[in-house]
């Protein structure tokens, strides 16, 4: 584990936290955004690949097809989950659930790959339950239940992506990216009312899809190679502050005193986690 890996995770996360803005602001429903979100994903990022890679980009997917298909589907179905999440609920109740994937990416580490996590991750899960606890109770209530769900499924499924990914380290990032992409868009296209939108939501939807989620999911994606799951994860809890701030800012949606102070447990049990990490690195 390196302060490279970590600055380059919360690069991710704090570009990703910008996701929620965008989906507020644009007019259209949820899973017509995810479709056209996932279909610039899958193009801007196949692009990158061909311009890169250039003839071995088949090669890539073809030496890549496990982890593109099992880690394509979970990102992909996750990113739907997320989009309609914050379409039906508020952005703090999804992005503070969200944070709760550490929770979760130890319990699928373990029941995969038998993986016992360190002791400071229960101590950091178990602050972060605090602070989730503190806002569920202040503000939960005020959100749609639907999206509630909508954003727990989310964080299952993204859990379990880092989970997988963590063990296929050489996978292109690229490649298992833009596959989820794809399937984003195909199972969007089957359960979207209407795909019309006009030019401004368009222009959102070009600057999310085609440089803010793919370039943010590479990155976090990429943390993956040096840092294990659920620390990834833990790194995540980042967005639960970041999202809601950036949404208070255009949209002036003001989180509820508890969203604050479970907020502050989170990002402090994060922070002193972040501290511990590096001191351990430093005396490896």
């Amino acid at each position: 584990m390196s302060l490279k890996a970590i600055l380059i995770t919360i690069s991710g996360v704090l570009l990703m936290s910008l996701e929620s803005l965008f989906v507020k602001v644009t007019t259209i429903g949820g899973l017509t955004f995810a479709f056209y979100i996932g279909i610039f994903m899958f193009l801007s990022l196949n692009i990158i690949l061909l311009t890169t890679f250039k003839n071995k980009t088949i090669r890539i997917y073809k030496v890549n097809i496990k982890p593109i298909l099992i880690c394509g589907v979970l990102f992909g179905l996750s990113n739907i989950f997320f989009i309609c999440a914050i379409k039906t609920t508020t952005v703090a109740n999804t992005v503070f659930i969200l944070a709760s994937s550490s929770l979760f990416s130890a319990f699928y580490s373990y029941l995969l790959y038998k993986e016992k996590s360190k002791r400071n991750i229960y101590i950091v899960s178990f602050l972060i339950f605090i602070g989730l606890g503190v806002i569920f109770f202040s503000q939960l209530g005020n959100g749609d239940m639907v999206g509630n769900i909508y954003a727990l499924l989310c964080t299952n499924l993204f859990a379990l992506y880092f989970v997988i990914l963590s063990k296929y380290k050489e996978a292109n990032r690229f490649a298992i990216i833009a596959f989820g992409g794809f399937i984003t868009a195909t199972v969007s296209f089957f359960l979207a009312n209407s795909f019309i939108i006009d030019m401004s939501n368009l222009l959102i939807l070009l600057l999310a899809g085609v440089l803010v989620v793919p370039i943010s999911r590479v990155l976090i994606s990429n943390g993956t190679k040096h840092l294990p799951a659920s620390e990834v994860a833990l790194l995540l809890t980042l967005e639960s502050v970041a999202a809601p701030f950036f949404v208070w800012l255009v949209l002036k949606e003001v989180p509820s005193n508890g969203t604050f102070i479970g907020g502050f447990i989170i990002v402090l049990a994060l922070f002193v986690n972040s501290l511990y990490l590096l001191k351990i690195s430093r005396l490896k």
